[in-house]
């Protein structure tokens, strides 16, 4: 398992919002470890970012002292600490999320609620919120999606979320409240964190200004044959449908299909959660001149495609960010980064991704947020981000849960 980063945190608690630091789990030597910014049985959280900030940089009697990641974070500014969008947890607003309709924002967001909330009772040991998932095995429906909560059934599963949450989710809270501390602070220090802040976001403000200034005044020098020839390469006949040919590379061999976005989303030649695939670019044409019933029918450019077929015109013509090679890739994760082909695995995460998207399935997208193992050695390999820590081995872990949504993805596939 690789050595995770610590991440700043926002939690929604009853005195209002305060900023933490969490480590997800981490290794060191034979154990494994998970914890928050703390110090025996108190979880420290601060009104402000400037005062995190101050705390970190003049503390070193924590818990997260010895994460081999402490040395990088007391040296971030204090800009690099506020918390982005995924790590803001309303646990006051939870039972509002609850009572709400199961859309697909609003399970996501609970479910990463209640995950983190979870953690921070194990970590803590607080009997309150450990007995509470324990009592009602119901929440684990959550990681699910929104597909869980369809039908007759699924609204009854919805209610049951809802009654356990109004009745037991003011205990949580108040335990979660009851060992919270907010340490004091340093007065400067605070003030030279919120100086930090204030330039940060003068820097931004200026940033902008100086774009809109350029796009004002600067002109660029344009080779118009350049342009039309680059112009001509472009708008080939998939690129005026919308449509594109994508190819696929995996163990079971090697597979044709298509994939398109409407309003972002992405949609395949399948139905029913399956996507349909060939094993070469003349039998995806065949398929295509025969009316089939599938989800990219219902695009408007569809029929375009139907028709250029049925003439014999139809190429199916493979451009190289769509083709998709999945083979080795988590042998390679598990010999570490090294050995990892980053473009390979960019193109892997995308085609993953959106397959699952498709499905109306979060398992991927859970797999690969920043606060599982796997999700934290992707993002590294992704990001290039040099002022991480590069993840250290074992990698086996990581490679297997890899190797687990390959396989759930190859599931999805049906061979026509």
């Amino acid at each position: 398992m690789a050595s995770g980063d610590i991440v700043p945190i926002e939690l929604g608690l009853t005195d209002g919002d305060l900023v933490t630091l969490w480590a997800p789990r981490w290794r060191d030597g034979d154990d494994e470890w998970e914890a928050f910014l703390g110090h025996e049985d108190a979880l420290y959280g601060f009104d402000s970012v400037a005062e995190l900030a101050a705390f970190i940089r003049g503390n070193d009697d924590n818990d997260l002292v010895d994460h081999p990641a402490w040395k990088v974070v007391a040296g971030l500014s204090a800009a690099e600490l506020e918390p982005d969008e995924r790590h803001v947890y309303d646990l006051v607003g939870v039972p509002e999320l609850a009572a709400g309709d199961p859309d697909p924002e609003t399970v996501a967001e609970l479910e990463e609620t209640l995950e983190m909330v979870n953690t921070i009772g194990e970590v803590c040991e607080l009997d309150v919120v450990t007995k509470f998932f324990g009592s009602h095995p119901v929440l684990g429906a959550l990681p699910r999606g929104v597909s869980a909560f369809v039908g007759r059934e699924g609204e009854e599963l919805w209610d049951q979320i809802g009654s356990a949450i109004a009745k037991g989710w003011d205990k949580v809270v108040d335990a979660i409240d009851s060992v919270v501390q907010s340490p004091e602070v340093d007065a400067k220090a605070v003030a030279v964190a919120e100086a930090e802040l204030l330039a940060a976001e003068e820097n931004i403000v200026d940033a902008d200004d100086v774009a809109e200034t350029d796009d004002d005044t600067d002109f660029e020098t344009v080779d118009l044959d350049a342009e039309d020839e680059e112009d001509e390469e472009e708008e080939t006949f998939w690129n005026e449908v919308g449509i594109d040919p994508i190819k696929i590379v995996t163990a079971e061999g090697t597979f044709f299909t298509l994939r398109c976005y409407l309003d972002d989303e992405p949609v395949f030649l399948g139905a029913d959660g399956t996507i349909t695939v060939f094993t070469s670019e003349r039998a995806l044409a065949r398929y295509l001149a025969d009316e089939h019933e599938h989800d990219l029918a219902k695009v408007s450019t569809f029929s375009t495609v139907r028709s250029a077929a049925n003439g014999g015109d139809l190429e199916i013509e493979v451009t190289e960010e769509n083709i998709y090679v999945l083979t080795g890739l988590a042998q390679d994760l598990s010999s570490g980064p090294d050995a990892v082909d980053i473009e390979q695995l960019d193109l892997a995460v995308e085609l993953l991704s959106d397959a699952a998207e498709y499905v109306g399935d979060t398992a991927v997208e859970k797999a690969l947020a920043k606060a599982t193992p796997l999700g934290w050695y992707v993002s590294y390999l992704l990001d290039q981000d040099t002022s991480r820590m590069a993840p250290s081995p074992p990698f086996q872990a990581e490679a297997t849960q890899w190797h687990a949504l390959e396989e759930a993805f190859e599931a999805r596939l049906t061979q026509a």
